[in-house]
This record gives structure tokens, sequence and C-alpha cells, in this order.
């Protein structure tokens, strides 16, 4: 049943070695499931740097190259995330959500978060995309503490959970050389049928 959110992909590669010592160094230790990808998400947010946050090139989107690298975008990030819980046999998915990139209205842009299956909970989102003043993003399930509510109109939780990554974050992380041209392309989405709040 869910098989697709524990496969080893292209950009998921949770099979790559690196990928995999880390996945086995922080279940080693951990006292379940829960408890596994909590030390995951935990792992991801705090070690691996917000690509725009620090300014660190190079752009990355291959789980393992954000694992090599140490640096990612937000959907990056989660690329990693959900590869070291795969990697320890929890399903985990991509989710996405569409925000201000100022903060006060349009332009809008994809933020890329997790959900992860907990036997206890079901599916639970995660957002490992760092934190920083005024963002506090935390697992503590059954609660979802994501980075960024949503406030503005134009603003949207997608409610899908994805097996992969959505093509337009793919093509924007793999054609850009720079992490300030991934800030200048940053992909959207356009929702048809959704009325504004």
């Amino acid at each position: 049943m869910y098989a697709e959110f524990l496969a080893d992909s292209e950009m998921i590669d949770h099979s790559h070695p690196q990928v995999q010592t880390l996945a086995l160094l922080l279940a080693a230790e951990a006292s379940g499931e829960q408890d596994i990808a909590l030390r995951c998400f935990t792992w991801v947010r705090d070690n691996i740097k917000h690509s725009w946050d620090y300014k660190l090139n190079p752009v990355t989107c291959k789980a393992s190259d954000v694992l090599q690298h140490g640096t990612g975008y937000c959907y990056a990030k989660s690329h990693l995330l959900a590869a070291l819980l795969r990697a320890n046999g929890i399903p985990a998915g991509l989710c996405y959500q569409r925000l201000s990139i100022d903060d006060k209205g349009a332009p809008f842009s994809l933020h890329g978060l997790n959900a992860v299956y907990l036997q206890d909970y079901g599916w639970y989102r995660v957002d490992a995309r760092g934190n920083k003043p005024g963002v506090d993003a935390r697992f503590e399930p059954p609660t979802e503490h994501l980075a960024f509510p949503v406030r503005l109109a134009g603003e949207f939780d997608l409610p899908e959970i994805w097996p992969e990554p959505l093509p337009v974050v793919v093509d924007v992380l793999t054609r850009s050389q720079s992490v300030e041209e991934v800030f200048h392309n940053l992909p959207d989405v356009l929702l048809h049928n959704i009325a504004e709040k």
C-alpha cells in the first residue's frame, strides 16, 4: 500500500551509501519508529543549511547531493528527509504549500515540506526547512508545527502527498546555476477551481 512512499528514485536516492550510513546512524539509538522519524527530521532541520538563508551554493536537488554539500532549498531538504525516512522503512512523501514570497500577497511560490506515515497517527506533516527568528517548526505529533501558516488570500495548503517531487520543482533546481537564480524563478502552480479566501 505504501510502496511508492518507500521507493528509491533519482531524487530520493535512499540507496546511496552516504544516505544509508546516516539513516542507520540516526536510527541506532532510537526507541522506535516515532523516535527515528524525530531524529531524521531534527537532523535535516538543524544540520542542512537553507540555501537562501545562508546564500550557499551549489543548488542541490537530489537527496545525496543535499547531504554531500550540506545545503538545500526547502524542496531539496524535503528530498533528503524523505530519503532518510524511507531508508529506515518509514513511508514518507512530499507536500507543498503555496505562500506569498514577501508575506504581503502576490507573487506566490511553492514551499516544500514532508508527510511521514506514523503507525499511531497516520500521515503527519513536518517542515525541516530550518528554524530562524519567526520560524519554529517542530516534530510533536499529532499536532503540526510547520514553518509557515497559511494566512493570506492566494495562499493554500496543497492537500496532496506526492511520492516524488513535482516536475516544476525539479526543473527549477536542476537548471539553476545559483541560489539567486532559484530565488528569481521560484516554482509556483496555477490553482483552478479554488475560491480565493
